[in-house]
């Protein structure tokens, strides 16, 4: 019987052999470009020598993870990156919901184009440009923002200079910058949604907000939870681009990250060892936030990922 069921499930594969060859050069990918590079993670624990290689390298077992705990910047970044993910996900998550409910409710379609186009632009503008952007909307002596303030009575502020401002400006140009893109995947779901279900509502004397409240929200919920429990599996991998562009030495209490400090210590001081063991703790923890938040997930609204 087990033979049997071995060449079934051999005869299976190859019914179908062009959809494996389809889905090669993804395989292909990941294989060389995800699985591949894991054999460098053994470099955190050991102190790697170029000229060494990976197996020559003396062995050193935990001492990297040592150092990193007792590092000065250790509670700083660790703070720094939770605070910026925690904002991020607090306002940042909401509003392509909201964009969403609000796009989905103009009754012109092709205004509802229009608008859905011109809330995408902001995504398509490179991370230099937007720094760029923001360094000069926000400069002291002729920014925006600052003659607006001095407009109204105020004092110029030299807000990228400011540790406690940093995470502001990082979330907020953040959601301004993402809001129209990431609310697709909800506006492709509310179009999912039965018409006969709001015909029957209005029937019932249902108003506008009610039927976003019964009809429209509940039906993009798993869609939420689905990309709620993704971000959740990132709240530690704040990008290091926009960060190390923004980035001055009066905000670095307030600015450096984890992305950002194993970008120094592993790009720019040559210690390899020590970044990966920074990068593996975080690989680890945003698992563990991931596997966490899945679980609170499939006992509360039975929607998980697995």
């Amino acid at each position: 019987m087990p033979g049997i069921k071995r060449k079934a499930i051999w005869w299976q594969w190859l019914r179908c052999w062009q959809l494996w060859v389809m889905l090669l050069p993804a395989i292909l990918y990941i294989l060389l470009f995800v699985y591949k590079p894991m054999y460098g993670i053994q470099i955190a624990f050991k102190d790697y020598r170029m000229r060494m290689g990976f197996a020559g390298s003396e062995w050193v077992g935990l001492k990297h993870f040592t150092r990193l705990f007792q590092s000065y910047w250790f509670p700083i970044i660790i703070k720094n990156t939770l605070l910026i993910s925690g904002l991020s996900l607090l306002i940042g998550f909401p509003a392509p919901i909201v964009l969403s409910l609000m796009v989905n409710e103009v009754p012109n379609a092709k205004a509802q184009r229009v608008f859905q186009t011109i809330s995408y632009a902001p995504h398509f503008i490179t991370t230099v440009v937007i720094c760029g952007m923001i360094n000069l909307f926000l400069s002291q002596s002729n920014g925006i923002v600052n003659k607006f303030i001095e407009a109204l009575g105020g004092e110029a502020q030299n807000f990228m200079q400011s540790p406690s401002a940093f995470k502001w400006i990082y979330v907020l140009t953040g959601v301004w910058q993402g809001v129209g893109w990431s609310s697709i995947i909800y506006v492709a779901s509310l179009s999912g949604i039965d018409l006969s279900q709001l015909e029957a509502a209005q029937i019932d004397g249902a108003n506008r907000l009610q039927k976003i409240l019964h009809i429209n929200l509940p039906h993009i919920v798993p869609t939420i939870i689905i990309l709620l429990i993704l971000q959740c599996g990132s709240i530690l991998s704040v990008g290091y681009e926009k960060v190390y562009l923004l980035q001055t030495m009066p905000n670095l209490q307030g600015s450096e990250i984890i992305s950002t400090y194993v970008y120094k210590m592993g790009l720019e001081k040559s210690d390899f060892s020590f970044s990966t063991a920074v990068g593996l703790l975080n690989s680890v923890c945003n698992t563990a936030f991931l596997v966490i938040t899945n679980a609170i997930s499939r006992k509360l609204t039975d929607t998980s990922l697995f």
